[in-house]
């Protein structure tokens, strides 16, 4: 490749990576860059690509469903209703090698099937059953362990936020995005629930004493705590999968259940709604914001001829999949060392695609392989954001907290291998849904 390819790419990645370090906002380090890139390399109007871009990337039905989303997952976190989930799933856990430790699994499961978020299922899922495992005598490395790992899942259950930013950024249906993420979700609970058996029965000696069994009929009446949340994740997901709503009207339908059920809960209040409503205006702005400059930086990207030239020389190369794969992944891996995921899929977006599709991968299926890779950079320092999150929950060192959630991070690695020699357990549910 001769100059004029790598001076752009060269000073797109010093500028973005130069503001990033010197602490400037993600969104506004994209636009910053994209900036100077139309600046330097083209003689366009900046300032009309600026305003139709703006417009352009935040005017979507699609990504209305964003901001439902995460208020739905902020009034069932304000109103207390997940710590039931707890008291529903603990009866039923005692019986199995790990015990109590499942439930830290599973209850990350459930509330990422309402959440989206995945530093908000760790933070929630944290909150209840730490100080209740730390009671219990549980290994301190399995507690953090289990909870950085299951953390990652509210990034791939549906509904997941960065499943609707990446749909939106791509242009592919999020309603088969959240199909397709069903599956994966549900092999990787069940990875981490057979490592913490497996761990359990090598380690007898630091798990505590079994505790007293209970009788079947008050495990059954117990379930009734995990009934409100159920019901929600039935009517958000069914609705969907059934074709009665689309993904954005399943997010409204999904605020106003889980209002309803925090009201007869008796767990909503004026001050439990301002604080769920404010949260999820907050965190909404700033992926919104993040959005525009990511799509404005994309618009710049397609100026100054990168993703084109880029797609050009890995067709040179003639990378097959799989070594585009081997490389893509320990890019990400690198990248989301340094950035969140929210930020690692909008800035990658508009230069990978291209390669992607120009060695055949399907754009559904490289959605949830960059979801599951994302995941892993939750739980990468210095800036996996569920690390942060545990580290300010258990006061441990953030080094340390990584290191109790490695064997969930090489977990993640099986699964992103498995999809990708069995595709089938991305799609296989997606092409049922579409001939539905």
């Amino acid at each position: 490749m001769d100059l004029s390819f790598w001076l752009p790419i060269s000073v797109v990645l010093i500028c973005l990576f130069g503001l990033l370090l010197i602490g400037v906002w993600v969104a506004l380090g994209l636009f910053m860059t994209a900036f100077m890139s139309m600046i330097i390399f083209t003689d366009i109007d900046v300032g009309a690509v600026l305003t139709s871009t703006i417009w352009g990337g935040i005017n979507s039905w699609e990504l209305a469903a964003l901001p439902m989303f995460i208020w739905m997952g902020e009034i069932l976190f304000a109103s207390g209703l997940s710590e039931n989930m707890f008291r529903g799933l603990s009866p039923w856990m005692r019986r199995l090698p790990g015990r109590l430790l499942h439930v830290n699994i599973l209850g990350c499961g459930i509330f990422a099937a309402v959440s989206g978020s995945s530093a908000a299922t760790t933070a929630t899922i944290g909150k209840m059953s730490i100080p209740e495992l730390e009671k219990r005598g549980y290994d301190e490395k399995m507690i953090i362990g289990t909870l950085a790992g299951s953390g990652t899942l509210g990034l791939l259950i549906p509904p997941s936020i960065i499943l609707i930013v990446y749909g939106a950024a791509t242009d592919q249906s999020i309603a088969r995005l959240f199909v397709a993420g069903i599956i994966p979700g549900l092999v990787l609970l069940m990875l981490f629930m057979g490592y913490v058996m497996i761990w359990s029965l090598l380690n007898p000696k630091k798990s505590p004493a079994a505790e007293p069994k209970i009788p079947l009929i008050d495990m059954i009446i117990g379930t009734k705590h995990l009934m409100p949340v159920i019901l929600l994740i039935t009517v958000v997901i069914g609705s969907i999968y059934m074709g009665l709503a689309s993904p954005t009207e399943a997010a409204a339908l999904g605020v106003i259940m889980a209002l309803i059920l925090s009201y007869f809960g008796k767990t909503l209040s004026k001050d439990t709604f301002i604080a769920a409503l404010m949260s999820a205006v907050k965190t909404s702005t700033m992926i919104a914001f993040i959005l525009t400059g990511a799509a404005f930086l994309t618009v710049a990207m397609g100026f100054t001829g990168i993703p084109r030239e880029l797609a050009q020389h890995i067709g040179d190369m003639n990378l097959s999949k799989y070594e585009l794969l081997i490389a893509l992944t320990i890019f990400f891996i690198v990248l989301g060392c340094f950035l969140d995921g929210i930020s690692v899929v909008v800035l990658t977006t508009s230069v990978i695609l291209p390669m992607v599709e120009l060695v055949g991968i399907d754009l559904i299926w490289f959605g949830i392989y960059l979801v599951l890779v994302v995941e892993m950079s939750q739980i990468t320092p210095p800036v996996g954001f569920n690390l942060f999150v545990l580290q300010s929950m258990t006061g441990k060192n953030i080094f340390k907290v990584a290191l109790y959630a490695l064997p969930f991070f090489l977990i993640l690695v099986l699964l992103v291998i498995l999809v990708t020699v069995f595709p089938d357990i991305v799609l296989g549910l997606g092409s049922s849904f579409l001939k539905g």
